[in-house]
C-alpha cells in the first residue's frame, strides 16, 4: 500500500477527561501526583459549554478535567454512558486546514467544521473527529501565537498546588482496549495515516494449560513517525475471552475506550519512592518476578542493569528489553477505581515509564508477571 500522507500531527497536547468530582481529581493531581494546578474555564465558557474545567500540567504533560455543570454538555453525555475516563485526546498539528482536508477525504468523521479565534494577538484554530475508541473524540488543533490552552481557558497568575518534583516528562504512549481491534488499526492506518510499529499476542495458556480459568490478550501499537505519539491497542484473546483483563476493562467501562496513558520520567525509582510516601498507589508486584530477574535479564541479553534488584523489589518496579543493554523501567498506578474507593472512578490508570534504549512495551513483562504469580501460588501451596 502507498505511504498515506501525514496529517502533521506534532504532538499530544493534552487528555481531556470527564469526572463527576473535580475536587477529588484536584487533590489527586496536586497532592498525590504533583501536577501544578495551571488554569480553568471561565465563568462564560461553563455556563456555555455546561461543565466546569481545569487544567494540570506537569512536564509537557496536560490534562483538562471537566464535571457537568447542569445537563447537556459533552462531560455529561459522556459520564451518563460511562464511568470517568478519557473523552477527548488533543493533537496539535502543523496545519489544521490541510489535517481537516485529509482527514475528511480518507473517511474521518468530522464533528464540526474549522472553528477560529483570533484574540491578543494570536490565532487558535480546531476541529474534532470521532473515533472507532469508543465514545472518545480526537481533537486537532492549530496555535499560531494563542497563548491560551483553549478559548475561555483562564490561566491563573500563579500555577497552583504542585511542583514537578516527580520529573514527568511528557505522554509516552496511550494504551486503549477493543472488543475487536482491527476496526481501529484500519482506521488508525488508513484515517490517521499512523504505521505499525510493534505487536504481540499473549495468553496465560502458553505458560501453564488451565482449562478453568486464565487472561489473553492480543496488542498491535500504530504510531507516527514524524512526531513519535504512539497507540498502544489490546483486544481480549480466546481461550477465556470473558475474563480477559481486557473484556473486563470494556465491561467495567461500558465500550472501547482509553485504558491507560503512560508519562515519561527522568528518575524511575525516585519517582515512585516519592508517589509512595505521598500515599499513591500501584499495581502489585509479586516477589517472585525478582526472584527470577536476574536469570531473565540474562536470557533477554540485557547483562547488567544500572538499578539495584533490591530497590526495584523494595519499590516493585519491573524491567524489560530486547537486549543490548536497552532496556526500560515501568509500573502502573492502581485503577482510577481503586484508588478512590469508588466503582464511577472507572478503570482508567496512568502507568510510569523510563526508557533507556528500549522502544517497545513491556512485551515480557505480560509473561514473566503472570509466571511469577504461578511460581507464587505453588509455593502457598507447598
Amino acid at each position: 500500500m502507498a505511504k498515506v500522507e501525514s496529517i502533521g500531527i506534532k504532538r499530544v497536547e493534552a487528555l481531556h477527561y470527564y469526572v463527576r468530582d473535580l475536587e477529588r481529581s484536584r487533590r489527586f493531581y496536586t497532592e498525590k501526583l504533583d501536577f501544578q494546578e495551571i488554569a480553568a474555564s471561565s465563568p462564560d465558557l461553563t455556563a456555555a459549554a455546561a461543565q466546569q474545567s481545569v487544567v494540570f500540567q506537569a512536564g509537557e504533560c496536560v490534562v483538562v478535567c471537566s464535571q457537568p455543570a447542569g445537563e447537556g454538555g459533552r462531560a455529561w453525555r459522556y459520564l451518563r454512558k460511562h464511568p470517568d475516563g478519557v473523552g477527548t485526546v488533543i493533537f496539535e498539528v502543523e496545519d489544521v486546514d490541510r489535517a481537516f482536508r485529509l482527514l475528511d477525504g480518507r473517511g474521518g468523521t468530522p464533528i464540526d467544521e474549522v472553528h477560529r479565534v483570533t484574540e491578543a494577538g494570536g490565532t487558535f484554530a480546531s476541529f474534532s473527529i470521532t473515533t472507532p475508541f469508543g465514545d472518545t473524540t480526537f481533537r486537532f488543533v492549530e496555535r499560531r501565537g494563542y497563548p491560551a490552552l483553549f478559548p475561555g481557558c483562564v490561566a491563573y497568575d500563579a500555577p497552583r498546588g504542585g511542583e514537578n518534583r516527580f520529573g514527568l516528562t511528557r505522554f509516552d504512549h496511550i494504551t486503549s482496549n477493543f472488543q475487536t481491534m482491527a476496526p481501529a488499526l484500519l482506521w488508525m492506518e488508513h484515517v490517521l495515516g499512523l504505521e505499525p510499529f510493534w505487536q504481540i499476542a499473549f495468553h496465560t495458556n502458553d505458560v501453564a494449560k488451565d482449562t478453568e480459568h486464565g487472561s489473553g490478550l492480543r496488542s498491535a501499537v500504530m504510531w507516527d513517525p514524524a512526531s513519535g505519539v504512539k497507540f498502544a491497542n489490546n483486544e481480549p484473546y480466546r481461550p477465556h475471552f470473558k475474563s480477559s483483563q481486557i473484556n473486563v476493562f470494556n465491561e467495567e467501562h461500558r465500550g472501547d475506550g482509553v485504558q491507560h496513558v503512560a508519562l515519561a520520567v527522568e528518575d524511575i525509582l525516585a519517582a515512585v519512592r516519592a508517589m509512595r510516601g505521598r500515599g499513591v498507589e500501584f499495581m502489585p508486584t509479586p516477589g517472585a518476578y525478582y526472584d527470577m530477574l536476574p536469570e531473565r535479564l540474562q536470557r533477554l541479553g540485557i547483562g547488567q542493569i544500572d538499578e539495584d534488584v533490591a530497590a526495584l523489589r523494595e519499590l516493585e518496579v519491573l524491567v524489560d528489553g530486547d537486549g543490548a543493554r536497552s532496556y526500560l523501567l515501568q509500573i502502573f498506578l492502581k485503577e482510577s477505581s481503586g484508588t478512590h474507593r469508588d466503582p464511577d472512578a472507572g478503570p482508567f490508570f496512568f502507568e510510569l515509564i523510563q526508557r533507556k534504549g528500549d522502544r517497545g512495551f513491556g512485551a515480557g513483562n505480560f509473561r514473566a508477571l503472570f509466571e511469577s504469580i504461578e511460581r507464587q501460588q505453588k509455593a502457598g501451596h507447598g
